[in-house]
């Protein structure tokens, strides 16, 4: 019995056979498949051997293919391409999977990372990639899953869910109110009283920095002229909170980051809830449709939105609509 017609032909030599057969170049074959052109050609040769048939004509510029070739190729085509999706398969299935999300370093700081913990007890199999940068993300980005931002409905993409809105509070250190109530610090009873302190303000000219600025909030308070004792301009909302947390200052503070450092006492409210006002502005999350057919970006997706519930009631929020 012959059994080399029953002897497996060789996979490597196989893939470069169709590589040569779909390009017509030994050269192209052998740059796609990161290879020596001279490796093409053994690997060919030896393919030709073991069918005992040529499958190429090579002219001094070009290569054909022989009729045998052309039987041999519509049979590999295929063939390769379901071993491929296969193995693509059983490689995602065994991988660990990621999402990946884009936000600004403030939502980070204060809101997402302290929470994130929980989600992965929960999905230790799935891991976060956090992208943290005020500047905003494209989402075509292949890298990236879904968005955490801050803007105005108006501004809000097609297919965004309203997490929660936005609510802004004068806010000082436990340190500073204590401080304060001994008699070591200026007193901070009303708002003409942050004449005697330091301001801690967004030092930013986005569009909603209008709505985060001191300025608008003395102005409803009914000071607008108020000068503080000084100011201390920051970046970053996170960085007026720290400064506040430092007893370096009052920080407006943005409740729906922040109110669980006001429930545990860190933070205090000298003016209580009725020097409380809120923005047009909320924050939203935004998730392209075909990310959100992965399981591992839906099952972040509800989570996020179900702590977002939780910061509603916590806040005193209704419910998004």
């Amino acid at each position: 019995m012959n059994t080399g017609r029953r002897r497996p032909l060789s996979l490597s030599n196989l893939r470069a056979f169709e590589a040569v057969a779909r390009r017509l170049s030994f050269s192209d074959a052998a740059e796609e498949l990161f290879v020596t052109q001279s490796a093409i050609s053994r690997q060919i040769k030896s393919l030709e051997d073991e069918l005992g048939t040529p499958l190429f004509v090579r002219g001094t510029r070009h290569v054909e293919m022989t009729q045998d070739a052309q039987i041999l190729l519509r049979t590999v085509e295929p063939w390769l391409a379901r071993l491929d999706a296969g193995v693509r398969q059983i490689r995602e299935k065994h991988s660990r999977q990621r999402v990946s999300v884009t936000t600004f370093a403030s939502f980070a700081s204060l809101w997402l990372l302290p929470r994130i913990e929980a989600f992965q007890r929960a999905h230790p199999d799935i891991d976060i990639r956090v992208s943290a940068h005020d500047s905003l993300a494209d989402l075509d980005d292949p890298e990236l899953d879904l968005a955490l931002r801050y803007c105005s409905p108006a501004q809000a993409p097609a297919g965004a869910v309203r997490l929660f809105g936005e609510t802004l509070t004068p806010a000082v250190s436990r340190q500073l109110m204590a401080q304060i109530r001994d008699g070591q610090a200026p007193p901070l009873a009303r708002p003409a009283d942050l004449a005697q302190h330091t301001l801690a303000e967004e030092d930013d000219n986005k569009a909603s920095t209008e709505y985060l600025s001191w300025r608008h909030w003395l102005a409803q308070q009914g000071e607008p002229a108020l000068q503080p004792r000084r100011w201390l301009y920051l970046n970053f909302t996170y960085q007026q909170v720290q400064a506040a947390l430092a007893g370096q200052g009052v920080a407006l503070a943005r409740v729906a980051l922040v109110y669980e450092a006001l429930a545990r006492g860190e933070l205090v409210e000298p003016f209580g809830l009725a020097g409380r006002t809120t923005s047009p502005y909320a924050y939203w999350l935004i998730a392209p449709p075909a990310s959100r057919l992965r399981p591992e970006v839906r099952q972040f997706c509800e989570w996020v939105q179900a702590q977002a519930e939780l910061t509603r009631a916590a806040t005193g929020e209704a419910a998004a609509s």
